[in-house]
């Protein structure tokens, strides 16, 4: 009988705990509350571009601004579906394109590998780092009549043009991260008998790699600037040869193209670079506001 009294309390308390953990629970149910997927949430950056986009056309609509000074949206679309149909469109973006993976790979490649000598061998900042912290200050357009007088009109001085402004960027940063590793690491290193390969793959690099992307995104924003910077100067080919021709002849909506262009494909290589971030630096816990 005993039993018998005893089975119906817990079979009554089963079931309130059960209906308590119900999602109409407001407690359980906030808690459980779905968060908002990645993509979805990555979305939330096109909400002002849309409301810039919407306020620009009806501005235009009204006619409060001449066309000649800014396009519609709606003209800048037709324009680059007139290039587009013409074939220049494709042909400059890809001139530009391999332009500035020329000259970012070699000035990247160039900053990667002097900042990691620099950082790692106190004889190479006293010799070099001077030097290269006095000739980073120099801007594009003061070099850029010398590259031209040095090594003409041709490719070569584009591509050194971009490297040199994406070099600094990664040589910094590259410096700054090997320099940052905390020095209690190689004591451990020492103990463990590290060699000095497996303490630059296992140790520095893996510590300096924070600093080693952000100098990554940054070469290749200075990189955007030095190819735009190059092509303006001396060519006849690309985006940026396509924006100064189009001033030269008063056609406002192929310049906004043009600047659409480099902005797009700007965006998506610093994309790619935060996506590498989040795949490399996982292991990093960093406040996410």
């Amino acid at each position: 009988m005993k039993n018998l009294d005893i089975q119906p309390a817990n079979t009554l308390e089963l079931q309130r705990l059960e209906e308590e953990d119900t999602p109409i629970n407001g407690r359980f149910a906030e808690r459980r509350k779905p968060k908002p997927s990645r993509a979805w949430a990555s979305l939330r950056g096109a909400y002002l571009p849309i409301a810039v986009v919407v306020v620009w056309q009806f501005v235009c609509s009204m006619q409060w601004v001449p066309a000649t000074i800014l396009p519609s949206p709606l003209q800048i679309c037709e324009s680059i579906k007139q290039l587009a149909q013409s074939g220049e469109l494709f042909g400059d973006i890809g001139i530009s394109l391999l332009r500035a993976a020329l000259g970012f790979a070699l000035g990247a490649g160039i900053g990667l590998i002097t900042g990691l000598l620099v950082g790692l061998y106190r004889p190479f900042e006293q010799i070099l780092d001077p030097s290269v912290q006095m000739l980073r200050t120099i801007p594009h357009l003061a070099i850029t009549p010398l590259f031209i007088l040095w090594f003409g009109l041709g490719e070569l001085s584009k591509d050194l043009l971009i490297a040199t402004g994406a070099f600094f960027p990664m040589y910094i940063n590259t410096f700054m991260g090997v320099r940052s590793v905390d020095a209690k690491l190689f004591d451990v290193a020492r103990v463990l008998e590290f060699s000095r390969r497996k303490q630059l793959f296992k140790l520095i690099l893996p510590a300096a790699l924070p600093n080693v992307l952000l100098g990554l995104r940054l070469a290749i924003g200075i990189a955007w600037l030095g190819l735009v910077v190059a092509e303006m100067m001396g060519s006849s080919s690309g985006v940026g040869y396509l924006i100064l021709n189009a001033e030269q002849f008063s056609q406002t909506a192929i310049v906004f193209v043009g600047l659409i262009i480099f902005a797009v494909i700007g965006k998506a290589s610093d994309s790619l670079v935060r996506f590498l971030e989040r795949r490399l630096l996982r292991w990093r816990d960093s406040y996410r506001g």
